[in-house]
């Protein structure tokens, strides 16, 4: 019983044609869907980056699927702001939506003005984020004088139920410190022992609810196509920490991407033509014990992939939808 979601990568194709996109995921099988938020694409070739809160509204209004978003509140988006939108969006549609509240990326946050922090500030500085978010969430007037600032801040309008308020890491450390806040965590695909040791340290440091995984994966009809889409949308994003929090541009991004080979972007893409091999590897994530898989096609034309994973792979799983938000206390 796993939830097989579609991701609707903002950097890399217009909201206008995400959002028939979505539409077309769900009539295909997929379960749920979730969002990035980004101020910049990846890559020049990318050469996207619509608002995801406009887009979250259009997408749970016009599909029955929930949605989650991966954002990063305290310094593009102040934690107050952050938290009204949350609790509209789940005021509006109970029970079908969650946010995943990260530290950020330099080349998203860096617009501001403000000095871009350390990794431990950072860290930081995203507790104090979900700490002012969860209270305003349950209808406190916040003030906090901290990394962020906050003043007599208050939500008027509020949701039934609280929506979850999940962690992402790439990291054990990241998911062990997250499970002292989270109601649940998400990553993206890496090697097997690497995922194994993320969510041990999750589960192992207290954390509860939901396991999420993002799966970036690169389907064609022949391999040559398939990595040739890899390579093209997604060989900047091969780079582990720091290189993905630090860099500022996208030209930075694509001077570093100039000479990544295809086998180091089949370390980062699930790459095959063969629709039983990416069954396979789908398998395999739930055997390992993930909730929740999130399909990322790296292309920028879904239509082909859709039918063809909603006719011959989401049937091997047998996907459900996720179980409704619980009300928080």
């Amino acid at each position: 019983m796993t939830v097989i979601g579609f991701h609707c990568s903002h950097e890399q194709i217009s909201p206008a044609q995400l959002l028939r996109d979505v539409q077309h995921a769900e009539h295909a099988g997929f379960t749920a869907g979730m969002s990035s938020d980004h101020l910049s694409p990846w890559s020049t070739r990318q050469n996207e980056s619509g608002f995801a809160w406009s887009f979250l509204g259009a997408a749970l209004a016009t599909t029955e699927l929930p949605f989650g978003v991966v954002n990063a509140p305290g310094q593009r988006y102040h934690p107050a702001i952050i938290a009204q939108a949350i609790a509209t969006l789940a005021q509006m549609f109970p029970g079908r939506f969650w946010a995943a509240l990260g530290s950020g990326e330099a080349s998203n946050e860096r617009v501001t003005g403000q000095e871009w922090p350390r990794k431990e500030v950072r860290d930081r500085r995203l507790v104090e984020c979900v700490d002012v978010i969860r209270r305003l969430l349950k209808g406190e007037e916040v003030s906090h004088d901290g990394l962020v600032q906050v003043n007599r801040a208050q939500l008027w309008t509020l949701p039934d139920r609280v929506p979850d308020l999940v962690g992402p890491a790439v990291t054990e450390a990241t998911a062990a410190r997250h499970a002292a806040w989270a109601d649940g965590l998400i990553t993206v695909n890496q090697p097997a022992e690497t995922l194994r040791r993320v969510l041990d340290a999750y589960r192992g440091a207290g954390g509860r609810g939901p396991a999420r995984l993002q799966i970036h994966l690169s389907w064609a009809p022949t391999d040559d196509e398939a990595i040739s889409v890899a390579c093209d949308q997604w060989r900047t994003n091969v780079f582990g920490p720091p290189v993905a929090w630090d860099l500022e541009s996208v030209e930075a991004f694509d001077v570093i991407g100039r000479h990544v080979t295809p086998e180091q972007v089949r370390s980062s893409v699930r790459v095959s033509s063969e629709l039983g091999q990416h069954a396979q590897w789908l398998a395999e994530y739930v055997e390992q014990g993930w909730d929740e898989l999130y399909l990322h096609f790296v292309g920028q034309h879904q239509s082909a992939f859709i039918d063809a994973f909603g006719e011959h792979v989401l049937p091997q799983l047998s996907p459900t939808a996720p179980a409704a938000t619980p009300v928080m206390a």
